[in-house]
């Protein structure tokens, strides 16, 4: 079985609890992702299946073998799933089945790419303090000293300081799967989720619950 489904996020929304709470949820779409290969330990040294996301102009079209032997032209994402048995329910051109991997009220681990906020400073990439904003001060948004005598006047590894910020993985741990639209392939996990809206995120059985 495989350990987890590739998906794109739709945005957030809230959905109302038994309690008639309000919950605030993300919405992941799991649809329209075939397998496109098979590994298995004998030949490859491990289980894994390679899932392909076809593009938005052939998901009316019925599965044709032609998309397997022109993966790049038919499919805009290509991802890999370890799987935690044998291969042997899986074929070529299945579609990933999301209830025989998720169910509700399960938790799960998701994988994303967070958002790109371009060049930032230290306040807003690390969250510095600055200087006071009265009295003619004029520190402002400085990030400081960055060396000292210790250091020999050489900035030292690690140290915070302006550059790029965002576009890193970050995984958000034991998240609640609140309902699963079987029709719609649609999947609402209780809070957010790293990335932007349309970005793909990987939704794991989680292991530390």
């Amino acid at each position: 079985m495989m350990e987890g489904l590739w998906g794109k996020k739709i945005g957030m929304t809230q959905v109302f609890s038994s309690e008639k709470k309000v919950v605030p949820v993300t919405a992941i779409d799991i649809s329209n992702w075939y397998v496109t290969q098979i590994k298995t330990k004998e030949k490859d040294g491990y289980d894994a299946v390679q899932l392909g996301c076809i593009k938005d102009r052939y998901q009316e079209q019925e599965y044709s073998q032609d998309w397997l032997k022109h993966p790049q032209k038919y499919f805009k994402a290509l991802k890999e799933v370890k799987l935690g048995s044998t291969t042997t329910d899986y074929s070529l051109g299945k579609v990933a089945n999301i209830s025989d991997i998720l169910s509700e009220g399960q938790y799960v681990d998701i994988f994303g790419i967070t958002k790109g906020a371009g060049f930032q400073g230290v306040v807003k990439r690390h969250g510095f303090a600055g200087g006071r904003a009265s009295h003619g001060a004029t520190f402002g948004r400085y990030p400081g000293a960055l060396s000292h005598m210790r250091s020999r006047g050489r900035v030292i590894k690690g140290k915070k300081m302006p550059g790029h910020m965002g576009v890193e993985q970050r995984v958000m741990r034991n998240l609640e799967i609140v309902k699963i639209e079987t029709e719609a392939k649609v999947v609402l996990v209780k809070g957010s989720v790293p990335g932007k809206s349309g970005s793909l995120v990987f939704v794991r059985k989680s292991r530390h619950g």
